[in-house]
């Protein structure tokens, strides 16, 4: 079973930067892609940022130029750099493991809060 480790989080001022990381049990390569998702209360879960076997990377419009999500492979890590952190990027991170189509992985999140 693969396993996803989120962290990173906390709370950090507005106009701060935090790195969250995703350490996965297996071979990130052999994954078609990963994905940080965000969920904030009451709101629906949103698809941050995605990197794709060979390296092509897309963001949400939300966090376009300032979010940036990069890996490991030697580690088997994936990152999320968010930077000009603001209240409204307040939420909890989940990394994703798309194995295939019908076969995703989840961590089980770490929290951002942006606040003074």
């Amino acid at each position: 079973q693969v396993q996803l480790v989120e962290s990173g989080g906390g709370l950090v001022q507005p106009g701060g930067s935090l790195k969250l990381s995703c350490a996965v049990s297996g071979t990130i390569s052999s994954f078609n892609g990963m994905r940080w998702y965000r969920q904030a209360p009451g709101k629906e879960r949103e698809l941050v940022a995605r990197i794709s076997r060979g390296g092509f990377r897309n963001y949400g419009d939300s966090v376009k130029g300032r979010f940036t999500i990069s890996r490991d492979t030697g580690k088997n890590t994936v990152f999320l750099q968010m930077n000009s952190l603001t209240p409204e990027d307040t939420a909890g991170y989940y990394c994703n493991a798309e194995l295939n189509p019908a076969v995703n992985y989840w961590g089980t999140g770490t929290l951002v809060t942006v606040s003074s």
